[in-house]
């Protein structure tokens, strides 16, 4: 990083690196100064980092030193067909945390990464202050209980066996060696890219090429059906529910108030099954508040941060 020039804007922010993490090429940025508390800005799925192009730059002149991570299996770092699923990446944070920031920050996800960092929260509450999501994706919350029944028997060991093979077959099964080139190099994916999107993005060159390059790359379907099988698969302890009953750090759900994605009913569900949670409605943004309304999400964001 030393000498290197910074790049506020677009989704080139910051400045540029590579950290080793388990023998995998991990990609990161930062913009704002070392002696500013730092903030981790963590991506949905099919993202990276570039993906914060109009929010980096505010954050940091809001006194913040803004850290963007590219999981592992997206962005520029490494596609590896490891167990992909957010206690994974949770570790991976973990990490970072602890090597490259080298102390306790607010984490900020976008999707797929709020689950990331209420995972992490929850799993390493040394080194997290604050967790906001934007939103917060999980399937098991539109399943789960207000309360959780209390000496719920666990799932017996057969079943879960038979769940694994189920599951491994299935995602095996799955022709994604030509579903995944096919979408990353034909028009499909500008549909599948509007559909997070309430107003018309196609035509946004920059958008484009920050989705479909990683896509595009050698590891793409491996890591993917890593990755499918790994998220279906996990225990009870890793759905949202459950981390939303554990997490005891300051927490702020971000919705579009028109995600059809991750419909706001269940930010909703998350208030349900923690009533203290503060949940703000971006009028007007799709399932990329950050990227559709950035001043809106600044305008709620910001303030929420300078009260911690």
């Amino acid at each position: 990083m030393p000498g290197a020039a910074e790049t506020r804007h677009g989704s080139e922010w910051g400045l540029h690196a590579t950290w080793h993490w388990r023998g995998q090429a991990c990609h990161w940025r930062r913009l704002g100064g070392l002696h500013q508390p730092p903030l981790v800005l963590l991506h949905g799925f099919g993202a990276g980092s570039g993906h914060w192009r109009r929010n980096a730059a505010v954050l940091a002149d809001a006194g913040w030193c803004v850290y963007g991570l590219d999981l592992l299996g997206f962005g520029a770092s490494s596609q590896v067909p490891l167990r992909l699923d957010n206690r994974l990446w949770a570790r991976q944070l973990e990490a970072f945390l602890r090597e490259v920031v080298q102390g306790p920050a607010v984490l900020v996800g976008h999707s797929l990464g709020g689950l990331v960092a209420l995972t992490c929260g929850v799993f390493f509450p040394q080194v997290v202050r604050a967790v906001v999501a934007a939103p917060l994706p999980d399937p098991t919350l539109l399943l789960a209980a207000p309360q959780a029944p209390a000496g719920a028997p666990p799932r017996r060991p057969w079943r879960r066996r038979l769940q694994r093979f189920v599951v491994t077959w299935l995602c095996r099964l799955l022709p994604l060696e030509v579903l995944v080139p096919l979408l990353a190099h034909s028009p499909l994916l500008d549909l599948g890219i509007q559909a997070a999107y309430r107003d018309p993005v196609i035509g946004d060159d920059e958008l484009h090429r920050l989705i479909a390059r990683p896509a595009r790359r050698a590891g793409a379907v491996r890591a993917l059906r890593a990755m499918s099988i790994a998220m279906a698969l996990r225990p009870h302890g890793a759905t949202a529910p459950a981390l939303l009953r554990r997490l005891r750090h300051p927490c702020l759900l971000l919705w579009g108030g028109d995600d059809r994605l991750v419909p706001l009913d269940v930010g909703l569900q998350c208030q349900r099954l923690r009533p203290d949670l503060a949940l703000e409605v971006i009028d007007q943004a799709g399932h990329c508040p950050h990227d559709e309304r950035p001043d809106a999400f600044h305008r709620v964001l910001i303030p929420w941060l300078e009260r911690l």
